[in-house]
């Protein structure tokens, strides 16, 4: 009798520690709540400015989403351009917490990096996911407020290096060899890479790039194949508007000649023949008065495909690299104005 009590009370301690290893993981619902944007924020609308840029615009708060457990949940708050469903998002921020605060300069920044200018109001959705960190269940994600917010826009100083030489006289850029009234190159990356334009007015020129506006540190070419070398000699140029980039992280640059006109089928020469521009040295922009027609068109470099085009993307009067065709929506005599001399690259079109 007294073995068979041991054997009981021994199965019945076996039967008790594999209990407590069943129980000892997290028990996860099967349908967890997600969380859900508490704040009364739905419909509202936003006027940002930027001499209030450092105030708080809003603190959105949620209710905590529930796995069924005690799970470390970290929260991402995204935001998204109205009817877009979230398949192009920025993300706002994220917490721990159950609420998060969004200063008018933050806000404003998504908005412009998101396309948004301050010429209408921004409609946009704002969401919160919920992500447990190694853990594999699902996020989950609350339904979205709809704001509107008018944004401000922020002029941005790009990096910039220069090209002082001994054609700036004479091409309207101030005094020779001099970095200080030199036209500058940008770097719209901040990647160490300058692209700008530069009108060089006479043959048997030389320039220079320069790091500042000043000659501690400059480029020239020794050897005249593109590589640039400090303190390097000078590089002979003819007459003409220049395409230069210049790359600092492999050394080199590159120059393209062009001369602009416009093309499309508002134009007179349609999608075939360009209709050129001229280049106004004080102005330091290329124009023309032309009559054009209701339809599309954009600007090209050296009447070909080959080299460039510009259109404009957002409708915006600013110039992107192989853009979508820039519309004219009235037929008219027009003042063109292509404006390469100055960042970002724009343009205007005036109807006379």
């Amino acid at each position: 009798m007294r073995l068979l009590s041991i054997l009981t009370v021994s199965i019945g301690l076996i039967f008790a520690f594999s209990s407590c290893d069943r129980d000892s993981g997290p028990v996860m619902s099967s349908s967890p709540d997600a969380p859900s944007i508490t704040s009364d924020m739905e419909g509202q609308s936003f006027q940002l400015l930027e001499d209030e840029a450092d105030e708080i615009l809003f603190t959105l708060e949620w209710t905590a989403a529930d796995y069924g457990y005690d799970a470390a949940v970290e929260y991402e708050v995204q935001i998204s351009e109205t009817g877009d469903n979230f398949e192009n998002y920025n993300e706002l921020g994220s917490t721990a917490e159950t609420e998060i605060s969004f200063t008018v300069g933050e806000v404003n920044s998504e908005l412009i990096a998101m396309g948004f200018d301050d010429t209408q109001d921004a409609e946009v959705q704002i969401r919160v996911i919920a992500k447990v960190d190694g853990a594999e269940v699902d996020e989950e994600v609350s339904e979205p407020v709809s704001l509107m917010i008018r944004p401000y826009l922020v002029e941005i100083e790009l990096p910039e290096i220069y090209v002082p030489g001994g054609y700036q006289d004479v091409s309207g850029y101030g005094n020779e060899w001099s970095p200080e009234d030199a036209p500058p190159l940008f770097s719209f990356d901040d990647d160490d890479v300058y692209t700008g334009y530069v009108y060089i007015a006479e043959d048997d020129s030389e320039y220079k790039f320069t790091y500042e506006r000043s000659w501690d540190l400059n480029w020239g070419d020794d050897e005249g194949d593109g590589t640039l070398d400090e303190d390097g000699a000078n590089i002979p140029a003819d007459a003409g508007y220049y395409l230069m980039e210049v790359d600092l992280n492999d050394e080199t640059y590159s120059v393209l000649d062009t001369e602009w006109g416009i093309v499309g089928d508002a134009t007179p020469g349609d999608w075939d023949g360009d209709t050129m521009l001229e280049y106004d040295m004080e102005e330091k922009v290329w124009a023309v008065d032309v009559d054009l027609v209701e339809g599309e068109m954009k600007f090209r470099a050296n009447q070909t495909w080959d080299d460039l085009d510009y259109g404009d993307n957002t409708g915006d009067g600013t110039l992107d690299e192989g853009g979508e065709n820039i519309p004219v929506e009235e037929a008219g005599n027009y003042t063109v104005i292509l404006n390469l001399g100055e960042a970002p690259f724009s343009y205007e079109l005036i109807m006379n």
